[in-house]
């Protein structure tokens, strides 16, 4: 009795031993938490945090053009955005588009700033999308990420993402969304009043 019982013992420690690394694995290959993906409010993405980055990193580029330094030059063609500097360069951040059908160009002024901005779907989204929130208050959850500056009167803005894989895309219904450490970078190198120049 005294043996069945020392060998069911020995049994159960090595079904136990076993099971312990491929539970081990299975937490290394699950998918990663949401605050692993994406940085926390405090981060913005500054850190090694996993998927929180885009492969489209921010470079300054010699730049030769007509605009003026401070003025902001979307490229949607090339996806990417432009912030003219002084002496010949522009920093060059990688974005996400509009969709076909929701690209656009013109001229718009930056005319709010927000830090963790609230969203409101507009109504042509609701129609597309009924199952959307009418509301969404700002966080890491936030499809608008840690900053927005607001185009003129219009309903498009340059803000953060939570999706930072689709940085490079065009996936959009209009507005041009960055990474978060990108749009945070961006957000406080310009003001209110700085000129958009929008390219299709």
């Amino acid at each position: 009795m005294r043996l069945k019982t020392m060998a069911a013992m020995v049994l159960a420690g090595v079904t136990l031993a076993a099971t312990v690394p491929a539970m081990a694995q299975s937490a290394t290959n699950a998918a990663p938490s949401f605050f692993n993906l994406f940085a926390r409010p405090s981060n913005l993405g500054n850190g090694p945090v996993k998927g929180g980055n885009s492969a489209l990193r921010r470079q300054v580029v010699s730049y030769n053009g007509k605009y003026a330094p401070g003025t902001i030059i979307v490229n949607t063609g090339e996806r990417r955005l432009y912030l003219v500097q002084g002496g010949g360069t522009a920093l060059k951040y990688g974005i996400g588009v509009g969709r076909d059908g929701f690209r656009w160009s013109g001229v718009k002024t930056v005319t709010r700033k927000a830090e963790w901005p609230g969203w409101t779907p507009p109504p042509q989204m609701l129609k597309r999308r009924p199952d959307l929130p009418r509301y969404m208050p700002g966080g890491i959850d936030n499809p608008l990420g840690a900053r927005a500056l607001y185009l003129g009167s219009s309903l498009y803005r340059i803000h953060g993402s939570n999706e930072p894989e689709t940085i490079g895309q065009a996936v959009s219904s209009g507005c041009f969304r960055m990474t978060n450490d990108d749009v945070a970078d961006l957000y406080d190198r310009v003001r209110v009043g700085t000129k958009v120049v929008v390219l299709n």
